[in-house]
């Protein structure tokens, strides 16, 4: 059960995924494969830009992101939405579940 606020309405009491989320955590896709790891995160609303394209820029502020060092020597930084986390595993060093794969997530400008 949820609380209810002064308007009666209910208040969620569960963290949101993006909150769970640490620099250093491991990404890996829906697929399993291995994305990167987290260099920075942002919570929803956050007013930090993230270096891409404008429509998607503002997507990412509204429901937090976290940016990704991508894996590779030519990999770009991509950007995955917290709407696009499945799960978070709170180990060492964490690993945090995508719900889309890889190649699905914008690319950081360069």
């Amino acid at each position: 059960m949820q609380p209810i606020d002064q308007f009666g309405t209910a208040t969620p009491t569960e963290t949101s995924l993006v909150a769970r989320v640490d620099v250093g955590m491991v990404v890996v896709d829906s697929a399993g494969d291995d994305a990167g790891r987290v260099s920075a995160v942002q919570q929803p609303g956050t007013d930090v830009r993230p270096d891409t394209a404008a429509g998607i820029a503002e997507m990412l502020m509204s429901a937090g992101y976290l940016r990704v060092d991508g894996t590779g020597a030519l990999s770009n930084d991509t950007y995955a939405s917290g709407d696009q986390i499945a799960d978070v595993i709170d180990d060492e060093p964490g690993i945090v579940r995508l719900s889309v794969l890889r190649d699905e997530l914008p690319r950081a400008a360069v």
